[in-house]
């Protein structure tokens, strides 16, 4: 079994949760979400759930479950909890893993730790959601900057909706990352839609 496969964006909104489902279904992947905030009547598992259809995939249970819909360390707080990431750990399972991160690779976990020093804890490959919008390649590249200075591996991107060249080029062109898909709008997410994506993993 090769390293986990962390899922993580250049922002929040952007598809990581749709992502994580159809390389879920694509590997028969075991899929799991370490923190959840907010939406625990129906989860971000329970979503993925939902679109993937084979046999294989274990969806494991959140390592915290946070009632508020904020970043995860003022949810914490707001629920009288601290997450300590000592005591986040890897479910046990001989399958590909995909863990999906919450929001952007800074978004703060305590008053210490931030989802980067997470994905480093799990000792995961990253694979980066980008979806262009004004900004988009100053969030790209600092996602790219960060994970470079701290030997985090990244595994490839993912361009999820509609192409922008000019986007595409010029973050290649700094950061020459391979890119595992380029997938356009998708208008109706089931889980056919999910079947016909590919990955060049």
């Amino acid at each position: 079994m090769s390293k986990p496969l962390f899922i993580t964006g250049i922002g929040t909104g952007i598809g990581k949760t749709v992502i994580s489902a159809a390389l879920t279904e694509y590997l028969n992947a075991d899929y799991w979400k370490p923190i959840q905030s907010g939406s625990l009547e129906f989860t971000d598992t329970d979503y993925v759930k939902s679109l993937v259809t084979n046999s294989k995939s274990k969806f494991h249970p959140e390592s915290y479950r946070l009632t508020q819909p904020y970043s995860p360390h003022k949810s914490a707080d707001l629920d009288q909890i601290e997450i300590k990431l000592n005591e986040i750990k890897l479910p046990s399972t001989q399958n590909n893993l995909i863990i999906e991160g919450a929001g952007g690779l800074m978004v703060p976990l305590n008053d210490r730790d931030l989802m980067i020093d997470l994905i480093d804890h799990l000792d995961a490959e990253v694979i980066l959601v980008i979806q262009h919008y004004l900004g988009s390649i100053n969030h790209s590249l600092l996602s790219l900057e960060v994970l470079k200075h701290r030997n985090i591996p990244v595994k490839g991107i993912i361009f999820n909706g509609q192409s922008d060249s000019y986007s595409e080029d010029i973050i290649l062109k700094h950061y020459p990352v391979k890119v595992i898909a380029q997938i356009s709008e998708l208008i109706d997410i089931d889980t056919n839609a999910i079947k016909t994506l590919k990955f060049d993993l």
